[in-house]
């Protein structure tokens, strides 16, 4: 069995997602539906996934939470709220009390957006970080090198928070270039609440002109090293992978860079970690 702790769904009839711009992002310029999703799993062996938001829209959310109650295998949903809000605490109670509120695991909010390098220890940042400490849920961390700093501040004043980085923190793959960025996951991963998903590398990289895990590798062996199997989750970032390779490609990408580990510890990478943290132990496919 296996869990994707990161994909995406979306409608663009429904809205519009600002950051699908320019030309390079063509293939991302259509919708990707429930169907589509299980035409992607289908000669996987993905039993459970993880639906992650897409845009900063509060009807995003239980939209999503709507469709973790039909759609097989998706078995928990990471939302957003607006972190800033002074109601950022009655935000979240309305998604936790929804009709399907159950699915709701976690909130991410796309800091690799922000102007601000040191927006996640904004003081109103700050107070939106300890409401989702507080709802019991996980906060998910997306940013690029330049913006982990800010994130090692963030995560050293919420010891107790379960704190999950995308992407390994977007490496510079494509230039070849180590530090600052491995540097900074080391010392990331230096708090034991911080997971990490194995997600996003074939896009960070010039894949699609010339796939090689050899160039990756590096990147992986840093997060391996710093946070352990046990921290770590796979992600296939569906569809946004699709930039660089199939789902199936990616699959197969992340289980080449893992075959140093034993079956244990594979176990934790492409599994168990993930059902851990999104508390998704008993989680059933509706197909079986």
């Amino acid at each position: 069995m296996t869990v994707d702790s990161h994909h995406h769904l979306w409608d663009l009839d429904v809205r519009d997602l600002p950051w699908i711009v320019g030309a390079e992002m063509d293939p991302l310029r259509r919708d990707f539906r429930p169907a589509d999703l299980q035409a992607a799993l289908k000669d996987s062996t993905v039993d459970a996934t993880v639906l992650v938001q897409t845009v900063s829209d509060p009807d995003e959310t239980p939209e999503m939470l709507v469709l973790a109650d039909s759609v097989d295998r998706i078995a928990a949903v990471v939302g957003w709220v607006d972190l800033t809000a002074r109601d950022v605490r009655e935000q979240i109670g309305r998604l936790q009390t929804h009709p399907s509120g159950r699915w709701l695991k976690g909130i991410r909010h796309q800091v690799e957006t922000e102007p601000d390098p040191e927006w996640l220890i904004r003081p109103d940042v700050l107070n939106g970080l300890a409401a989702v400490e507080d709802a019991g849920l996980v906060y998910e961390l997306l940013v690029r090198p330049h913006q982990l700093p800010a994130a090692i501040k963030a995560v050293g004043q919420f010891p107790q928070l379960t704190f999950v980085l995308d992407h390994c923190g977007k490496p510079p793959v494509a230039s070849g270039e180590l530090e600052p960025w491995a540097g900074l996951i080391r010392a990331l991963a230096a708090f034991p609440n911080v997971f990490c998903k194995f997600s996003g590398l074939v896009t960070e990289d010039a894949w699609a002109r010339q796939p090689d895990p050899v160039r990756l590798r590096p990147y992986a062996d840093v997060v391996l090293e710093a946070f352990g199997p046990g921290r770590l989750m796979f992600g296939s970032d569906w569809p946004v992978c699709l930039l660089a390779a199939e789902y199936g490609q990616v699959m197969d990408v992340a289980r080449e860079l893992a075959a140093g580990l034993d079956d244990r510890q594979r176990a934790a990478l492409f599994d168990t970690t993930a059902r851990q943290v999104y508390d998704i132990e008993g989680f059933r496919p509706l197909l079986g």
